[in-house]
């Protein structure tokens, strides 16, 4: 079982290695606003991870691998991180004349809300569990107690990484100064817009 643990953990720890904008944004909530916040957004994305692990191991995953169904909740997505960039960049413009933290306005339910629609929408999170993660579980044969293992260790791994970050940053936030948070508003921005126009365009081809 032990074996099913590690195995899990890592499958979830590849989709760490690729760091998207869902990681970006916790960084910025957690740079912002400290622990609590940051870490009421990693269980939204933790939630996010189970609920696609569940519809991989239910075998929904297969369905969602069809080209025409993934390349819709692709470009779904795409244009939601676009519009949440667009957003977040105007609240980085208006942080420039004013509280940056009482612009952004970073409520544990907005951080949690947040986080949460867009790990669901993020492209990354889709890709990932539908696709690596079912192709995973069908190279591995498992029982049912070791295929409830694997899924639980997959989701702990975000769970694990994301919290360590936020943690962390949460200890240097008091010595980061104001125009680096708001630099940081900026570029998080930047990230989910060009992130969102690329997937797009990739898409659309």
């Amino acid at each position: 079982m032990i074996k099913v643990f590690i195995k899990g953990f890592s499958t979830g720890m590849m989709l760490q290695v690729a760091i998207g904008p869902v990681f970006f944004f916790i960084t910025n909530i957690a740079l912002q606003t400290g622990t609590m916040n940051g870490m009421l957004a990693v269980l939204a994305v933790t939630l996010v991870d189970y609920i696609y692990i569940l519809l991989a191991i239910a075998g929904v995953g297969r369905y969602l691998e069809n080209d025409r169904v993934k390349r819709a909740l692709g470009i779904a997505g795409s244009i939601f991180l676009l519009l949440f960039g667009i957003v977040m960049g105007w609240n980085a413009l208006m942080g420039t004349r004013h509280n940056p933290l009482e612009v952004t306005g970073y409520s544990p339910y907005y951080s949690f809300t947040s986080a949460f629609i867009l790990t669901l929408s993020s492209p990354l999170t889709i890709v990932f569990w539908t696709s690596i993660f079912a192709s995973r579980l069908m190279e591995l044969s498992f029982s049912k107690n070791e295929l409830i293992l694997f899924g639980l260790s997959s989701g702990l791994a975000p769970f694990i990484f994301l919290g360590c970050s936020v943690v962390i940053l949460s200890i240097f936030r008091p010595h980061v100064p104001l125009v680096i948070v708001q630099a940081l508003n900026g570029l998080v921005a930047l990230i989910l817009i060009f992130y969102g126009i690329f997937r797009s365009v990739k898409l659309l081809k």
